[in-house]
């Protein structure tokens, strides 16, 4: 079964609809790009996949341990290069809500990171850079 189905909207816009859920989401083109910047652009997803993808992880480990990350936030930035037009790195940031998580902890969590799919899954040229602020 298929992932997923896009429709080609016009002017750089697609209409991207999850199958098993139903759940639709917009992507345009960034205005570096020729696009309108007014949703999400495909490689702004592949960066923000990549820190969903951590923060799965995360959560997985946390709750197996009975810890709680709700209310962690992310920030994620993407870097382009323009020949050719790539992305260069994706600067992830972890910011947790106050806890007594022990040093141990974390470095788990920490480390658990590097196994996310779609860290794995990216170009090893894309340089993944990470912080954690406890």
């Amino acid at each position: 079964m298929a992932t997923s189905r896009t429709l080609y909207l016009g002017e750089l816009r697609t209409e991207n609809e999850h199958i098993l859920s139903g759940e639709k989401l917009i992507t345009d083109a960034p205005v570096d790009n020729q696009g309108k910047g007014a949703a999400f652009s495909p490689t702004d997803l592949v960066a923000t996949a990549l820190s969903d993808c951590m923060m799965t992880i995360m959560g997985i480990k946390a709750r197996d341990k009975g810890l709680d990350l709700t209310g962690t936030t992310i920030e994620t930035t993407k870097i382009m290069l323009a020949e050719p037009r790539r992305i260069a790195e994706v600067i992830v940031e972890f910011t947790f809500p106050k806890n007594n998580f022990s040093e141990k902890d974390k470095i788990i969590l920490e480390a658990v990171t590097k196994s996310c799919p779609v860290a794995l899954s990216l170009h090893p040229d894309i340089k993944k850079s990470v912080k954690f602020n406890w």
